[in-house]
């Protein structure tokens, strides 16, 4: 086991947190798909939030990125966006510490849900989070475009059909 703390991140830890996004985002098989920076994580930083596990020399080995979003049928919710523990640090408890920082967030803010998603291949995250009594949803899928289609779209091109 080592020793490690939790703390909310900062600013000056943008640098460290972006390099795990991308450490994730590898992992994930979709490193191309990472557009964010520092200096865009600056410009932003007031839509999220971010909670940081750093060992006793002072590494940052893992990270909880979170938001705040509102959904229709329950009301306020947390939004995990990702939960990532470095290789070397994993099976050390640092993703359950995370994991209780964030619950216990949800519940000094009222949250009606925390959410996040797993990629169905991801087996080790599936089984810790079922481990936790998380409900594994099957049944919905996820919807996106990127920013140049945003920039892009235009209804007239494509017209929704009337029901």
């Amino acid at each position: 086991m080592i020793n490690f703390e939790i703390r909310k991140a900062t600013e000056n830890d943008f640098a460290e947190i972006l390099k795990m996004i991308n450490e994730l985002a590898t992992f994930e098989k979709a490193p191309e798909k990472v557009t964010n920076t520092v200096e865009l994580m600056n410009t932003e930083k007031e839509l999220f939030n971010c909670y940081i596990a750093i060992s006793e020399i002072g590494e940052i080995i893992g990270m909880a990125l979170y938001f705040f979003a509102y959904f229709t049928w329950i009301g306020k919710s947390l939004y995990l966006d990702d939960l990532y523990v470095k290789s070397d640090f994993r099976g050390n408890g640092v993703a359950k510490k995370l994991l209780d920082k964030i619950f216990e967030t949800a519940q000094k803010e009222r949250c009606k849900r925390v959410r996040w998603q797993v990629l169905n291949w991801n087996e080790n995250a599936i089984n810790l989070y079922k481990t936790i009594g998380a409900k594994i949803d099957n049944e919905w899928s996820n919807c996106d475009f990127d920013e140049s289609y945003i920039k892009n779209f235009n209804t007239q091109n494509h017209p929704i059909q009337q029901q």
